[in-house]
């Protein structure tokens, strides 16, 4: 357990620190605001790429997807836990340059307790999402699941699949090729993989553990417990917000694609 936390601690702020040197360096004309926010990306697209990968080797792994066990599973929740920490703090960085940039107003001129409560005002939606992972997720992945359902976590660490194109394409949008055929394509795949393994990744555990127990997929609610049951839901009704937000975006594009033709 402390090595995988220790792991994380060094191997995620050294890569933010290592891309802004590295940012730095290679785009002189960038501002802070722009090397900041593509480190805080390039670091998420990092960290989505272990989990999914991670997720992919559990899901693959386990035949009995109640009591089959990977050892993955509660090392990298613990190696994530510390991303999660790291990434609320790159966000704020973030909020902070690009507000400084943006703004005329003295707030910030340096870092307060008032541009912090700006930033959590702004992005508290996001914040709250890492802060369920770190005090809700994880704890319950490491010390309360009595060594049950690691498939249905791995499921879990493969929802970061569309994370890097997400990435990808605020990084486009920054270098100014939001026009691309490459920011249309990263666009469809950021879609397509946001719909796959955060919302059908849902009725497909429910049908791998009704196959499992031999219940019907539309009996499988009814066999789980409650609170199961209002967990899931509440996690798939903020992937469907988030997806609209997507499909919002994507059609803004398509119709001012549309009228420039």
């Amino acid at each position: 357990m402390l090595t995988a936390l220790a792991c994380g601690a060094v191997v995620f702020p050294g890569l933010f620190y290592g891309f802004r040197k590295i940012l730095t360096y290679t785009f002189t004309n960038w501002t802070d605001a722009d090397i900041v926010s593509v480190s805080e990306r390039l670091v998420s697209a990092a960290h989505a790429s272990l989990s999914s990968a991670t997720g992919i080797l559990v899901v693959s792994s386990c035949n009995n997807v109640m009591t089959d066990r990977h050892w993955l599973v509660n090392e990298f929740a613990l190696f994530a836990g510390t991303y999660m920490v790291m990434d609320i703090f790159a966000m704020y960085l973030s909020h902070y340059h690009v507000q400084r940039v943006r703004s005329t107003s003295s707030l910030y001129s340096s870092h307060s307790l008032m541009t912090v409560k700006a930033f959590l005002s702004r992005d508290w939606l996001l914040v709250l999402h890492h802060s369920a992972l770190i005090f809700v997720f994880l704890p319950i992945t490491v010390f309360f699941r009595r060594g049950l359902g690691d498939f249905f976590v791995g499921c879990f660490y493969n929802a970061e699949l569309s994370t890097p194109f997400v990435c990808f394409g605020k990084i486009l949008i920054q270098l100014g090729l939001d026009n691309t055929r490459m920011y249309k394509v990263n666009g469809v795949f950021t879609l397509m993989t946001f719909f796959v393994c955060r919302i059908l990744v849902f009725p497909f555990m429910y049908w791998m553990y009704g196959r499992q127990m031999g219940v019907p997929l539309l009996k499988v609610p009814f066999s789980l417990p409650w609170h199961c049951n209002a967990g899931n839901l509440a996690i798939l009704l903020l992937q469907i917000y988030w997806f609209s937000l997507l499909l919002k975006k994507a059609m803004r594009l398509y119709r001012r694609h549309g009228k420039v033709e």
